[in-house]
């Protein structure tokens, strides 16, 4: 199967949408451990981080959007990305503040813990509510704040299910987890039983930034014929030790490429490490990069399914 983004598939959806019922307003949608009610479609929506933004633009949803935020101050933007990103203005590079959002009028914030937010912060849903700016969390980001099970790829569709509810575009949503789904189910046609070891570096060098199994790469890893070698700890994102990873022993190494350090850099970092040097995937060079945008949790994902998969099994 080539490899090939979504989004410009998903925005050309249309004839062969399965037909959904509208939305009725007002409408009450689950976010995290909290009900949000919403007595119309946003007409001023912000979305935070690429992953996010992906997937409102996949939606249709850019006449919907007051803007966007978090995506060029750590992120680099594709040419393709940037061409539907044209016109649409971006109110903060990381991260935006209430008065940001005020400024714009907006209605509604589509961000995830650690993605935008943070526990005891200034931009939260109960600081922005009051101020008549629904937000909607990131189904995975929910670990922050209540206990879940571990993360799946369910967890994409359901935010993608949720906001063809609130816009009122369930066809268009549909027919994107269908198609997204799809694409899964054909790599794991042929997935061997045998689960390769694996470990996700994301950064750090005294230790490592990683994902526990409440993280998005532990459903990647998963649908992808592997198994993380964290998937016992009861985290998403988070840091480990070397020792940890040694212990561990993973076969394959999947480095998420993003910021100023490459990929190339942190492979070789890895390489160079003195405490990494008994490692199975050190010593066979077995890595595997992924971009940020299909780590995180976002269309993309069944692209790093796929990708994964062939670094884990071969074609």
């Amino acid at each position: 199967m080539i490899l090939r983004s979504l989004l410009s598939v998903a925005l050309l959806l249309g004839a062969s949408q399965a037909f959904a019922e509208a939305t009725r307003y007002p409408l009450k949608i689950q976010s995290c451990n909290r009900t949000v009610a919403f007595q119309e479609a946003p007409k001023h929506a912000v979305s935070h981080d690429i992953n996010m933004t992906q997937m409102m633009l996949a939606l249709g949803l850019k006449s919907h959007m007051a803007g966007y935020s978090g995506v060029t101050g750590w992120k680099s933007v594709t040419p393709q990305m940037a061409k539907i990103l044209d016109g649409l203005p971006e109110l903060a590079s990381k991260y935006p503040s209430v008065e940001t959002l005020l400024n714009a009028n907006v209605d509604f914030f589509f961000a995830g813990w650690d993605y935008g937010m943070r526990v005891g912060g200034d931009l939260t849903p109960q600081t922005l509510q009051p101020l008549g700016i629904n937000v909607y969390e990131l189904t995975e980001s929910c670990a922050f704040v209540m206990k879940r099970p571990a993360a799946t790829l369910d967890d994409t569709y359901n935010d993608l299910r949720n906001l063809g509810k609130i816009f009122d575009v369930q066809d268009r949503a549909n027919a994107l987890i269908a198609q997204m789904q799809a694409h899964v189910a054909e790599v794991q046609k042929t997935l061997p039983a045998d689960k390769p070891r694996v470990f996700l570096y994301d950064s750090g060098e005294d230790r490592a930034m990683t994902s526990g199994r409440l993280g998005m790469p532990q459903a990647l890893i998963d649908a992808a014929g592997g198994r993380n070698i964290l998937d016992d700890v009861a985290s998403s994102w988070t840091r480990v030790n070397w020792e940890t990873v040694v212990e561990r022993n993973p076969q394959v190494i999947v480095i998420v490429d993003y910021s100023e350090i490459t990929a190339e850099q942190k492979e070789q970092f890895l390489l160079n490490n003195p405490a990494l040097q008994s490692v199975d995937a050190i010593k066979n060079q077995r890595f595997i990069v992924i971009p940020y945008v299909q780590a995180t949790p976002g269309i993309d994902n069944v692209l790093a399914v796929e990708t994964l998969a062939k670094g884990f099994h071969g074609e």
